[in-house]
């Protein structure tokens, strides 16, 4: 989802990076804000690089990778699903959201008001087993689309009789193929979604859609702002940024416990975006906003929690903007990649 729309650029910096490990006690309790400023930093010299997107388009809200380990993929603002092609060193189209996409009108295009009609891809996740990309557009809903590409299909446009108004983010249990995903307002669009903060609104949604049955399930309502979402590794909970609380949300999944209100698995002092496990059974919180230039040095863009909502890692950036606005940190393959809903890159660095 996005915060902000600014002027851009694309240039490649080198940067300096700060890791912070921490074994400090558990911050579940709501009272308490993370931070990784009191944590003694360790810093070091990554090779950072930036993929920088086609045609002008920007927001790589989301990354993911494919069964083959090919990628990033990620969706973006004129509504396509683009795919890094290491072979080329370049974008090619992937998929699109809507069969009635209009090139002429939609391809390069930034404009909210076209999103639409063009589609806005944000959530992205393969399926283990079929290989399948299943995509959270704001406005289409949920869709899948096979590992060739193409047109995606629509899964699902409403739950219980109220429409999807604005789809975000999901996960897939790699045992059953249910898909878990966010509506995070059935009242505004993406493109309006500071009305969501301003008025407080806490009509988000979270879903469930059964690949069996073809059925969607509302699991929780009320919630303010619901963005990203991560299952644990074995399918027993899930976390849910609530973004407008500043809060990470535990749903238990068990057939005795899915019925009862959620837990507070961490309370944190920025907007939290995406939400993405290790193959670890660990997750990488991604914290969306502006940086404040007299700190920015300090202020974290990632947090890595255990499974116990304890914090082991953070990464920042250094006095540069060059990682505002990041809405997912993925870990993959020794290094970290990272979206954003703003920029027009795809910025990755070495992690060990």
């Amino acid at each position: 989802m996005s915060f902000s729309t600014m002027l851009l650029f694309s240039a490649a910096f080198v940067l300096l990076f700060v890791f912070t490990e921490s074994t400090v006690d558990s911050i579940a309790a709501p009272q308490r804000r993370s931070s990784s400023r009191h944590a003694p930093p360790v810093a070091s010299k990554n090779d950072y690089y930036q993929l920088n997107l086609l045609g002008g388009v920007l927001g790589p809200e989301s990354l993911a990778f494919d069964c083959n380990g090919k990628g990033p993929y990620a969706g973006v603002s004129d509504g396509r699903i683009l795919r890094w092609r290491r072979s080329t060193q370049s974008w090619v189209e992937f998929a699109v959201t809507s069969p009635h996409r209009n090139r002429k009108l939609c391809d390069g295009t930034t404009e909210k008001e076209k999103e639409s009609i063009c589609g806005r891809p944000l959530g992205l996740k393969f399926h283990p087993k079929s290989c399948e990309l299943y995509i959270a557009d704001a406005y289409f809903g949920l869709l899948k689309v096979g590992s060739d590409g193409g047109v995606a299909t629509q899964l699902a446009n409403s739950a219980e009789g109220v429409p999807l108004k604005f789809t975000n983010d999901l996960d897939i249990n790699s045992d059953t193929g249910v898909v878990y995903f966010t509506d995070s307002s059935t009242y505004y669009e993406r493109r309006n979604y500071n009305q969501i903060i301003d008025m407080g609104d806490k009509s988000g949604r979270l879903l469930k859609y059964d690949p069996a049955t073809k059925k969607v399930t509302v699991l929780h309502r009320g919630l303010a702002f619901p963005n990203g979402i991560a299952l644990s590794k074995n399918n027993s909970y899930l976390l849910l940024a609530e973004s407008t609380n500043f809060q990470i949300l535990k749903f238990s999944l068990s057939k005795h416990h899915h019925k009862s209100a959620p837990q507070i698995f961490a309370s944190i002092d920025k907007f939290a975006d995406n939400i993405r496990r290790t193959k670890n059974g660990e997750f990488w919180v991604a914290l969306n906003g502006q940086r404040n230039p007299e700190v920015v040095s300090e202020v974290p863009v990632g947090i890595k929690f255990d499974e116990h909502g304890r914090i082991i890692k953070t990464v920042n950036g250094d006095d540069s903007n060059t990682l505002e606005w990041v809405s997912q940190v993925e870990e993959h393959n020794g290094r970290l990649w990272f979206g954003s809903q703003v920029r027009p890159y795809v910025g990755t660095m070495k992690y060990s």
